[in-house]
């Protein structure tokens, strides 16, 4: 027992105003929560228990929480691995050398800041609406831009776009995984006559495999929570066809639009359950492809 306090007690330290916290404001509401998914709640009467009748109605006759889900997984699936790949480009870039690289860090950097804010998702409603500043760019140039947000083709690509936008967290982590890789490898590879693409795939990918691994796992977290630019850009509704109907969205409008909270509180644990089946399996997956310095063998 001496021993393991003496070794883990700086990290309890240090974990301690989370865990404080968490056991005396959020522990509770999640098992409230918990307890009103099994009921017919609407915040003015007595919660009344139904049993599962709330997740029945979910997967077997709710066409909408169907469309939600194959809207938020669209999302994930394209803005994730974009956002990473062009973080990975941006920090490759960054890694060069270049002069006043703390400048372009923190230029970098702030979007992820400001991304996720309501002001951004406005900003982001008017440079993408019919006579917003991209279209009158295309005009400029003798196009003639879409309905972005109005025309469901196009609507769910500006949130990716707005979701690759804010790369700059990853970004700064991908940029000091790429400082801690040895350059005497890189050397050695330019000795053996091996070109830029076979030093990246050989090299660069492997020994930056767990911070890969660590940004995936973050980012598609983030991705499945991902709330306020939908809500606003498509006016809370989901709009338009339900094109921007993300998971969150639906939730939200369950919970506090019509005042379902027991049918919400389902909601929200089948998102937990989601995200906790995607963690999980980029966990066991990451056994084959994520390599730590300190493994043998």
């Amino acid at each position: 027992m001496q021993k393991f306090l003496r070794k883990n007690a700086p990290a309890y330290v240090f974990l301690a105003p989370w865990l404080i916290g968490f056991f005396l404001l959020a522990i509770f509401p999640i098992l409230a929560s918990l307890y009103l998914s099994f009921t017919q709640y609407d915040v003015v009467r007595p919660p009344e228990w139904v049993g599962i009748e709330n997740y029945q109605y979910m997967f077997e006759f709710d066409y909408r929480f169907w469309k939600s889900m194959q809207v938020t997984f669209t999302f994930v699936v394209i803005s994730v691995p974009a956002k990473l790949i062009f973080a990975l480009a941006v920090a490759m870039l960054l890694d060069k050398g270049i002069r006043a690289v703390g400048w372009y860090r923190a230029l970098f950097y702030l979007p992820s800041i400001l991304g996720g804010s309501i002001a951004v998702a406005i900003l982001w409603r008017q440079l993408f609406d019919y006579n917003g500043v991209i279209n009158s760019v295309l005009r400029f140039f003798g196009g003639d831009g879409p309905y972005w947000l109005s025309d469901p083709r196009y609507s769910l690509w500006t949130l990716i776009v707005l979701a690759v936008w804010q790369f700059g967290s990853p970004m700064l982590i991908f940029l000091a995984g790429l400082r801690a890789i040895p350059q005497d490898l890189y050397e050695a590879a330019e000795i053996d006559a091996a070109g830029p693409a076979r030093k990246f795939f050989a090299i660069t990918v492997p020994l930056l495999a767990p911070v890969i691994f660590f940004n995936l796992v973050l980012q598609m977290i983030e991705a499945f929570k991902s709330f306020s630019g939908a809500f606003i850009i498509s006016g809370g509704t989901g709009a338009p066809l339900d094109s921007l109907l993300f998971f969150t969205v639906y939730l939200f409008n369950e919970a506090f639009s019509y005042f379902r909270m027991g049918y919400a509180s389902a909601l929200g644990w089948v998102l937990l359950l989601i995200i906790a089946a995607f963690t999980a399996i980029a966990f066991w997956t990451s056994k084959y492809w994520v390599h730590y310095e300190n493994e043998r063998g």
